[in-house]
């Protein structure tokens, strides 16, 4: 039985780089912290900017988006993939600088803060794993932003697909031929800072390129190598492979506590 049947709630949380850093009896814990299941359909805020937040959420189905909103514009600042964590920085933070948006189908698993704290004190490596989720937003984050800076249109929209086919991938979804996702054109523009316009043509460039095709949430790669070099992609960022790959660099080091039982 592999961790996606064993742990129908977290098994996409453990996927790839976190699988083998953990210990079956972590595995269970992290199952039983989710104490309720929700789904929902279409594009809705689960946890408004500035709300008080007493859970987090992880991503069990589907996809979600990180927006910001200001002068009547809408930026969408993230997006994640079943089995992130999205909201773990709302532990320490309390309220949120973000709207956090379910998109598509989705379900999604709530986990009590006070059942976070108890993780915190007595499990600090589990702690650990949850430690690394939050960082590795931000590792996407900063990724974004040097691209946002350095790429023409195109190339923006070639990193937001190739980026979405890799973390689908990492946790056991999507296809070495492409995948599918609920984001339309005008989410795209809304992620690369451009109009629904340049989102077009630079979609239709690709396809006629034979790069990438986009049909109704439908993302076919024609070309994996020219797209990855149009996003000048390197996957390293993700830390599942490449020069930051952590192997089993999360597994439990020098002055943490393994659990006896």
């Amino acid at each position: 039985m592999d961790d996606f049947e064993a742990y129908p709630k977290t098994g996409r949380f453990l996927a790839s780089r976190l699988r083998h850093a953990m210990t079956d009896r972590e595995k269970d814990l992290l199952e039983s912290l989710v104490e309720e299941v929700v789904e929902m359909q279409g594009e809705h805020i689960l946890v408004s900017r500035g709300d008080f937040c007493e859970n987090s959420t992880i991503l069990i189905e589907g996809f979600m988006l990180r927006t910001i909103h200001a002068e009547n514009e809408r930026s969408i600042v993230g997006f994640q993939v079943p089995g992130d964590f999205v909201d773990l920085h709302g532990f320490a933070l309390k309220r949120l600088d973000h709207d956090l948006v379910t998109l598509g189908r989705t379900k999604i698993g709530i986990v009590p803060h006070e059942r976070l704290r108890e993780v915190l004190v007595n499990e600090p490596h589990l702690a650990r794993m949850f430690w690394f989720g939050t960082l590795l937003d931000a590792a996407i984050h900063r990724e974004w932003v040097a691209k946002i800076v350095k790429l023409r249109a195109v190339g923006r929209v070639a990193h937001i697909l190739t980026e979405l086919w890799y973390r689908l991938r990492m946790v056991g979804l999507g296809r070495s031929s492409g995948f599918v996702t609920p984001l339309t054109q005008i989410h795209l523009a809304d992620i690369c800072g451009l109009s629904e316009i340049h989102v077009s043509r630079s979609l239709r460039d690709l396809r006629q390129a034979e790069i990438v095709d986009f049909r109704r949430g439908r993302i076919t790669i024609l070309d994996a190598d020219k797209l990855k070099q149009m996003a000048r992609f390197d996957p390293a960022y993700l830390y599942g492979e490449g020069g930051l790959e952590v192997g089993d660099a999360l597994a439990y080091g020098t002055g943490e506590r393994q659990p006896t039982s």
